[in-house]
This record gives structure tokens, C-alpha cells and sequence, in this order.
């Protein structure tokens, strides 16, 4: 775990490609209820589509963040083993519809997520609540920090980015819990995005802030989504920090369980995902960065985006599916 370095030894550039299907099988599976406000029924469609893909791939896979902590079939268990079993042994952190409702609502930003990563390089994280900030690249490292108020991290971004306040875009989670840090930062002057639901797609936003206008993401959202969103800034770059919310004893022995043992402690970028990363994400509707699927009589079409974190590529796949049997359908 301290070789940063850490590849995907038997993994070619063909994985990109095929991490691509994954998600996109899942993503036309969602999309085919989105806006029908079922949301078990579309994440459950997701979850069938994506463990079917993953199971033709030539890999020794595990599940690190999942549907759940236990053997909950047929959800995508933490645990869960997948692929053929023929290939190399890697771990995989999933989310086959992430902002369930915001798909059911036929809302904005709604993702099929997936990273793949060599065995120990993420972080098995336990499904509870976690408070994060993030920062896209360029930024002196430290920028941002856990712990301190909000004004301090809005005032010392907008510093290193070398501009007013005033400037300066957040995003947070659209939540109760949310209201006094929502106040706080827009006593300082910056613009807030609140959005409903997707917490990985909030983060993921701050990798490319020309193109989705977010510089900042502070907040409390799910741990497993954090480990998701903390593949995607290895690949791309950024700055990111998360601590476990284990503030029960239940939650507590659930973590420990899992080998952590130090429920205060603050997490970076490289203690969440490190190493060879491979990421995906296929738009389920219409978002920030990415086109939800379109269906039209004669084919399907798909907006992807895969990133890996030793090449520091970035690739873009718009697909047109001709032959739906090849997507399950």
C-alpha cells in the first residue's frame, strides 16, 4: 500500500474499454425508467445489467463499495465476487445508478458509476455518512482542509485561483443537515449549487470547473460515494479530504470490521483510492458533464467518460448502439 505506483500488472488499454460497457449497459437499463418514479425498480434494473457485464469480464474481481455490507442479494454486495475469475485480481468500487430518485424524477445528473482499481488500492469503506471537501487541479496542496470554517476554505481557494469571493462557485448537497454551512457560505459572498441528489457526480464536478462552472464541493454525503468520487480526482487531479461520520457504536463495530480503527481520522485523496484506477461513468440523464441516453427507433446512444490515473487520460465516449441485444435488451 505505500508504492503509489501500484498497476494493474495483466491489464491492457482494452480495460478501458470494456470498464466502458459496463456502464453503459447500466446506464440504458436505468434510463428505460427514469422519469417512471420507481426508483428501486430502476436501480434494481441497473444493478442486474451491470453484474451481468462485469461477470463476461476476464478479471478476478471484488467488491470493496457496493450496494450494501452484506450478502443483500441480489444487490451488488460489498464482497460480492466478479468477472470470469481468469484474469488478475483487482478491486471494484460501483454505484449502478447513483441518484436513484433523481432518475425516477427525470432530473439532472443522474450516473452509472464504476472504478477498478489493483487489489488493496481502495479504500473499503463502510456505508455511512462522510463529510468531504474537494478541489479540482492546480492548487497548492493543503488548500482546502477538513475542519476548517468554510469562510477559510472559500477565502484560501479564491486566493490560489486568484480571484474574488465573489467568484468562487460551491457546491453542496440540498439537505437539513446543510443549513448552517449553507449560510455560512454564502455569508462570504460565493455562489452556491445545490443539487438534490448525486454526490459523486458533486464532486466529480470540480475536476473541470470551465466546463461545469463548481469550484468547491463541501458537505456530508455517503462514504461509498466518496471512495467513487476520490477515484475520479486520482485520474484527473485535485485535492480531496473525508472523514467517517461513526458517530454510533453500531457504526463504530461496523468500521472496525472493515479494519479501521481510528473513527476521527481524516482521510486523503491517497488513503481513498491510489495506485492504477481505472474510471467510468456513463450519463443516465442529462447533467453538467455528461448526456443521458437517447433512444431513438433504429439505435441507442450513450455519453461515457473513462479516466486513468497513470496515464492522467481522459476519453470521452459518445456510442451508438445498433444492436440492443448486445445491451440485455
Amino acid at each position: 500500500m505505500n508504492d503509489t505506483t501500484i498497476r494493474l500488472d495483466g491489464l491492457d488499454r482494452v480495460l478501458t474499454i470494456e470498464i466502458a460497457r459496463v456502464t453503459e449497459r447500466a446506464a440504458v437499463a436505468a434510463a428505460m425508467l427514469r422519469g417512471r418514479g420507481d426508483e428501486k425498480a430502476a436501480d434494481q434494473a441497473a444493478v442486474d445489467a451491470m453484474r451481468s457485464e462485469l461477470n463476461c469480464l476476464d478479471i478476478d474481481g471484488r467488491i470493496v463499495i457496493g450496494e450494501g455490507e452484506r450478502d443483500a442479494a441480489p444487490m451488488l454486495f460489498i464482497g460480492e465476487e466478479v468477472g470470469t475469475r481468469r484474469g488478475v485480481k483487482v478491486d471494484i468500487a460501483l454505484d449502478p445508478l447513483e441518484g436513484t430518485t433523481i432518475c425516477a424524477k427525470n432530473l439532472p445528473n443522474s450516473l452509472s458509476v464504476i472504478a477498478v482499481a489493483a487489489r488493496g488500492s481502495l479504500l473499503n469503506a463502510p456505508d455511512v455518512y462522510m463529510e468531504k471537501i474537494a478541489i479540482g487541479p492546480g492548487y497548492p496542496d493543503g488548500t482546502v482542509q477538513l475542519g476548517r470554517p468554510a469562510e477559510a476554505n472559500v477565502a484560501a481557494l479564491a486566493k490560489a485561483k486568484g480571484v474574488p469571493v465573489g467568484e468562487i462557485t460551491v457546491c453542496i448537497l440540498d439537505r437539513p443537515r446543510h443549513a448552517r454551512l449553507i449560510e455560512e457560505v454564502r455569508a462570504t459572498g460565493a455562489a452556491i449549487r445545490l443539487i438534490g441528489d448525486g454526490d459523486v457526480a458533486g464532486v466529480i464536478h470540480v475536476t473541470d470547473p470551465e466546463e461545469t462552472g463548481i469550484d468547491l464541493y463541501i458537505g456530508t454525503g455517503g462514504a461509498p460515494e466518496g471512495v467513487l468520487a476520490a477515484a475520479a480526482l486520482l485520474c484527473t487531479g485535485g485535492q480531496m479530504q473525508g472523514r467517517l461520520q461513526l458517530n454510533t457504536h453500531e457504526k463504530r463495530a461496523r468500521a472496525e470490521k472493515m479494519g479501521i480503527t481510528d473513527p476521527t481520522r481524516i482521510y486523503t485523496l491517497d488513503d481513498m483510492a491510489r495506485g492504477d484506477v481505472i474510471f467510468a461513468a456513463t450519463g443516465v440523464t442529462d447533467g453538467n458533464m455528461l448526456d443521458g441516453v437517447r433512444f431513438y427507433r433504429d439505435r441507442i446512444e450513450t455519453h461515457t467518460v473513462v479516466m486513468r490515473s497513470v496515464s492522467r487520460t481522459v476519453r470521452e465516449i459518445r456510442a451508438k448502439h445498433f444492436d440492443r441485444t448486445k445491451l440485455g435488451l
